[in-house]
């Protein structure tokens, strides 16, 4: 079972004097990178949330916004009174003016309105908490169905590879034989006299430094470590990105050893595939 990286999580919170939407967005990431948006009253919990959300969301590039919405009288800017009628006061000696003129004069003045810090009610940041555990769900879900997309892509992928390994297999005693009869022709043109024992002793030499057995076996067994590794309990897009690695250097082996044209086109093919396994694994976590 494997997750992307790619999700989206909401949920929304009604409290008696406001609304809190909790937003959770996540794109794929070598590490977890996380930005974190919220009004100044929730910052005290910034790390509380930071935690909750690496120990649930492991890898990704997350942002995580919290947005209020006030739904009823709740302010917490108040007029600083005392000060306010000191301003008029002092206005008159100076302005002949109404009180309406002067009290619009005091109230830009500095001080003339005090805003009073907001604390956290511990019952209204239980259910924010809650909330927030609801959009991490959400975006957990939404994580596994594109999870399960990309497993599938990578199971056609695998198997595609192994068919056409299949192929390079079957092909591989005719490929040994052509270059057999291309060395026995190349020497027969040369029009010379050589010691035939000779001659095939060094074949044989020749032909084993092209020797593909190792590199098809190889192979073989990481297409079935990667296929284990999908259907394990755990995601890891790492681990996987390692196996698809050593598959890429037993290709690329069995590429440079053909030296047949036919298994080369296959060996393209087989690369193809695996770089369409590579793209995708960059959105695993």
């Amino acid at each position: 079972m494997i997750y992307s990286m790619t999700g989206y999580g909401k949920s929304v919170l009604q409290l008696p004097t406001k609304k809190i939407t909790i937003e959770l967005k996540s794109l794929n990431s070598k590490s977890l990178d996380l930005n974190a948006r919220m009004p100044s009253i929730y910052r005290e919990k910034e790390l509380t949330i930071r935690k909750l959300l690496a120990d649930k969301l492991v890898r990704g590039k997350v942002d995580f916004s919290i947005y209020v919405e006030a739904t009823a009288e709740d302010t917490s800017t108040q007029i600083n009174t005392p000060v306010v009628k000191q301003y008029m006061k002092q206005l008159r000696e100076v302005v002949n003016s109404d009180d309406l003129e002067l009290l619009k004069m005091a109230v830009r003045f500095p001080d003339a309105l005090n805003t009073v810090r907001e604390e956290i009610d511990e019952t209204e940041w239980q259910a924010i908490e809650e909330a927030i555990n609801t959009a991490i769900t959400e975006l957990n879900n939404y994580r596994l169905n594109e999870g399960k997309v990309l497993e599938q892509d990578f199971n056609n992928r695998v198997v595609e590879i192994s068919n056409i390994l299949d192929q390079v297999i079957e092909m591989d005693p005719e490929r040994v034989e052509g270059v057999r009869e291309r060395l026995q022709k190349g020497v027969s043109e040369l029009k010379e006299k050589y010691d035939e024992n000779r001659f095939e002793q060094e074949l044989v030499y020749y032909i084993e430094k092209f020797d593909i057995t190792e590199e098809k076996v190889r192979l073989k067994n990481h297409l079935n470590y990667f296929t284990e590794s999908i259907n394990s309990k755990d995601s890891n897009g790492k681990k996987l990105g390692f196996i698809s690695q050593e598959m890429g250097r037993e290709i690329n082996t069995i590429g440079s050893k053909s030296n047949y044209a036919p298994m080369q086109q296959l060996v393209v093919q087989m690369k193809d595939e695996l770089e369409k396994i590579k793209e995708q694994l960059l959105n695993v976590l």
